[in-house]
């Protein structure tokens, strides 16, 4: 099917930034409605594919939403549980160690490539998650427990995913650990060198070079091999930690500026996850396969923290449910690890399309367990850290 490229483009913009809202109204995050529209437009119209425009908003978008997700860790909060959540980390890796010694089974999988697998499965979608909160009528309480849980998850995930993708040898581990402490080591020095050089003969330009920054990073790190999203969040973890030297950078107005970006580029993200799906992703045995993780592996999930809670807090399974269903959602992760294991280990299609059947069920699950309309949006990375929300 041939259509003229400038209308193509407003026929995309017009589908992703409508469609989604619209089909909001029936439960489907819009996330997924972008991710549909990705694969609608590849393999039904065969527009857009291997376009270097599309590639360029997809990456701005994942830089963004993670730059954000780093601005809005807040250490504080994760110190008020820090018990709790130092045992359900316990418990995460144990259930991460015990998947993947499953998958090298199974999946016939070397170590590494079946670490990447569980993760995939186990490790949720913190922005998409936190973002849906209202909509599935969270308490104060309960908010306080899935974003730590959520954000703690997610900090032991990315380091995880470090060492596991460099760490084919004990050389190369330690060139990539060095490499990554220089960065850590040097954002400072750059925020500060702004702060005292630059920021005061160029006002305003604070958004600026923070976007910049994280999109350097994001780079320095996608060159290591361990894809954009742990660049930009290192940046906005870093940003957070020295705010004093530019409290600008952490004021109402950054906060809201880079989550307005990341809501322009992150539709882009998922379409573009969308463009790289192919028909052979969605076999028999892809589906097959994507239908025993989410027989398996989420009731599983559910299980053990339900359990955990009811030990340790006392709490009934009723009341645990408010807390593990929200947490179930892992489709920015999945998405993100599976394209991984497509270039760098050349998994199956069967694999591969598991994982994004797996992720498709588990992202529309908590609305429609909860019973509340879905007002999850593109604003995947939204961590709120206020301390006056009750611990």
């Amino acid at each position: 099917m041939t259509i003229d490229r400038d209308l193509a483009y407003v026929l995309l913009l017009a589908a992703l930034f409508l469609v989604p809202r619209f089909l909001q109204r029936w439960n489907v995050p819009a996330a997924i409605s972008a991710l549909a529209l990705g694969a609608a437009f590849g393999l039904g119209l065969g527009l857009f594919q291997e376009d270097a425009t599309i590639t360029l908003l997809s990456t701005l978008g994942i830089v963004a939403l993670f730059l954000f997700a780093g601005l809005e860790v807040n250490f504080r909060e994760l110190r008020r549980g820090a018990s709790l959540l130092v045992q359900h980390l316990v418990v995460r890796l144990l259930m991460v160690a015990g998947i993947a010694w499953a998958a090298t089974i199974w999946l016939d999988l070397a170590w590494r490539p079946a670490i990447l697998v569980a993760l995939a499965l186990v490790t949720p979608s913190t922005g998409f998650i936190l973002d849906s909160l209202d909509g599935l009528g969270s308490s104060p309480q309960e908010r306080f427990w899935i974003r730590s849980k959520a954000i703690a998850v997610e900090l032991v995930a990315l380091g995880i995913l470090f060492v596991d993708l460099r760490s084919t040898t004990a050389t190369d581990l330690l060139v990539s650990v060095a490499a990554l402490v220089a960065l850590v080591a040097f954002l400072p020095l750059a925020i500060k060198t702004f702060a005292n050089l630059i920021a005061p003969f160029a006002p305003k330009s604070d958004f600026s070079f923070l976007v910049i920054l994280a999109i350097a990073a994001a780079m320095v790190t996608k060159k290591l091999g361990v894809y954009y999203l742990v660049g930009a969040f290192v940046v906005g973890i870093v940003a957070q930690r020295y705010r004093e030297k530019m409290p600008s950078m952490l004021d109402d107005r950054m906060l809201h500026a880079v989550e307005a970006l990341a809501s322009l580029f992150v539709p882009f993200y998922f379409f573009h996850a969308g463009l790289e799906l192919k028909r052979a992703d969605f076999s028999p045995d892809a589906l097959m396969l994507g239908g025993l993780f989410v027989a398996i592996v989420l009731p599983l999930r559910l299980l053990i923290v339900g359990v955990h809670r009811r030990i340790v807090l006392h709490e009934s399974f009723a009341d645990g449910i408010r807390v593990t269903v929200p947490m179930l959602p892992t489709l920015v992760f999945t998405l993100v690890l599976a394209g991984i294991l497509r270039s760098e280990f050349q998994v199956s299609p069967t694999i591969f399309g598991g994982l994004i059947v797996y992720a498709l069920i588990n992202t529309t699950l908590p609305s429609l367990i909860l019973r509340r309309p879905s007002t999850a949006t593109y604003e995947e990375i939204r961590l709120p850290g206020s301390p006056d929300e009750p611990g």
